[in-house]
């Protein structure tokens, strides 16, 4: 009798004890099931978002026998594709008797393998023996280009404040490309036919033909032979007494594009009847620099400050000398900072006896190194 009242109590224990083992064993099952299906879910993502191979095949079908073309350029021809029956796709088919094939190792090489909001995401790619094609996400606003030479018109087709917002998002993808990448990398053809803007109006850096990576370390990259669109090319690019080559090359690509953004014309235009209008960069800097009107229409105070800012942030970044340019980082400060506290650059436009002359002279023309407003990041960074 009293044998069974112990036992009773102990076989309890021993039940509660595997009871409890079966609820941990069953809650660590279902915790290590929870982290499989978030592996199982990141390695899809991760699939998704590396470039996919296909064939040429592939590229038949998806563009639908090439029927509709969007565009033609130096290094190939752009198509409208689908893949599935919802994915828009642009397909660009390169022209292999141009660039060697630099282009599409240069496209696949870098945004191949980046990711960021204001950079056109690269899809997919074929290197099917000689046919070479590069698929991209779709864009349905095309490019830049086509919204801002509107001359003519009171204001821009996409307003002021959009204009601002756009610059901002190239800013910030040209930003990523030298800062926030493994390697750096350098665009050398910024320009409003390269950016092109989705369904919402966000810009994306497209076009990495011309690209090259450079270690961060790296404050000079060798080039042999100048690279870029005339009008947008930094001096430096042309000829070595201006300096080595660098990521500020970019930045005065930038420059040129935001004053023909605020022009609504091409910074140089030989059909102007006025002559002193006909480089508009020199032309609104002698304007600003002399406190006049930028002489542009804009029917709001509003739009006069976002475009004196647009030119003032632009006017850095076309300096001469690339030590004098802002880094992008610092661009993106002053296009989201105060207009105010804006200061005129030294004019980019002065002669070298000028520029020596008035060189002592840092209270009429201040260096960018003295702007609190534009905080810098280091070359070697």
């Amino acid at each position: 009798m009293h044998a069974g009242l112990t036992l009773g109590p102990f076989i309890l224990v021993v039940a509660m004890v595997i009871i409890i083992k079966c609820y941990h064993a069953q809650s660590l099952d279902r915790i290590e099931r929870e982290y499989q299906v978030k592996i199982d879910k990141f390695l899809q993502d991760y699939e998704a978002l590396r470039p996919t191979r296909y064939s040429y095949e592939d590229i038949k079908r998806m563009t639908n026998q090439f029927k509709d073309m969007l565009g033609k350029g130096g290094y190939g021809i752009v198509y409208k594709g689908m893949i599935g029956k919802e994915i828009s796709v642009a397909v660009k088919i390169l022209d292999n008797s141009k660039g060697k094939g630099e282009d599409f190792t240069n496209e696949v090489g870098t945004i191949g393998r980046i990711h960021h909001v204001n950079v056109v995401r690269l899809v997919g790619f074929c290197a099917d023996g000689f046919k070479r094609a590069l698929v991209y996400e779709f864009m349905p606003n095309e490019s830049l280009e086509k919204y801002i030479f509107s001359k003519g018109t009171i204001n821009p087709p996409l307003g002021w404040e959009k204009l601002l917002d756009i610059a901002i998002g190239i800013a910030k993808g040209i930003e990523y490309l030298h800062q926030g990448c493994d390697q750096r990398i350098l665009h050398f053809d910024i320009k409003p036919h390269n950016i092109l803007l989705d369904q919402n109006l966000k810009p994306k850096i497209s076009d990495f033909g011309l690209a090259k990576l450079s270690s961060k370390g790296e404050s000079i990259v060798s080039m042999t032979t100048a690279r870029g669109t005339i009008g947008y090319i930094a001096p430096e690019v042309f000829s070595r007494n201006f300096g080595n080559v660098s990521y500020k090359s970019d930045v005065y690509s930038f420059g040129m594009l935001v004053l023909e953004m605020v022009g609504g014309r091409k910074n140089t235009d030989i059909t102007e009847v006025n002559s002193s209008q006909v480089y508009f960069p020199e032309w609104a800097y002698n304007h600003l620099n002399q406190d006049k009107k930028l002489g542009i229409q804009v029917d709001m105070g509003e739009d006069m400050t976002i475009a004196k800012k647009l030119t003032v942030v632009a006017l850095w970044c076309i300096q001469w000398y690339a030590a004098d340019r802002p880094s992008m980082t610092a661009v993106v400060h002053m296009l989201e900072g105060e207009t105010e506290n804006l200061v005129m650059p030294s004019n980019p436009f002065a002669s070298t006896d000028q520029a020596e002359s008035s060189s002592s002279d840092k209270e009429e023309k201040p260096s960018h190194d003295v702007l609190a407003v534009i905080p810098e990041i280091d070359e070697s960074e």
